[in-house]
């Protein structure tokens, strides 16, 4: 029982020696270190949406709300007013011909517009759309 007592008070001893010198960590929340902010508008804000196409192909896009698609070559860059702003949403879905993998990196360069660039994607399938919901979020499907 003695060489218990003494095995147990060694290791206690041991743990609090070791942790002794090290700072004390605090969970908090993640106000300041949480990565980025997804990208959100107000709901019912007018934006603009810029399509820039980054790759060597023609790109075509359209609005879902019934429109013809729109060809984009390399390097064009193209503004769309929404003037109805976020409702009804702003949908684009894009595609090239070639059925080559593209990538939508999503940005919000000031308050009322939305740049997405299209970029060659070497994974498959690929992004296909651009999505801003009905509260203002933006989703890459």
């Amino acid at each position: 029982m003695f060489k218990f007592v003494s095995t147990t008070l060694f290791a206690i001893v041991l743990v609090l020696a070791s942790t002794e010198n090290h700072s004390t960590t605090l969970a908090g929340t993640c106000a300041s270190r949480c990565g980025f902010q997804p990208i959100q508008f107000t709901p019912g804000q007018r934006i603009q949406v810029k399509i820039v196409n980054r790759t060597t192909i023609l790109v075509k896009f359209e609005k879902i709300q019934g429109t013809n698609p729109i060809f984009l070559h390399p390097g064009q860059e193209l503004t769309l007013s929404q003037g109805d702003g976020t409702k009804p949403n702003v949908s684009l879905v894009f595609w090239d011909d070639m059925k080559l993998s593209l990538k939508a990196i999503v940005s919000k360069p000031n308050f009322g517009t939305l740049q997405v660039e299209l970029r060659p994607n070497w994974r498959s399938p690929g992004d296909r759309s651009v999505y801003v919901r009905d509260d203002g979020r933006v989703n890459v499907l």
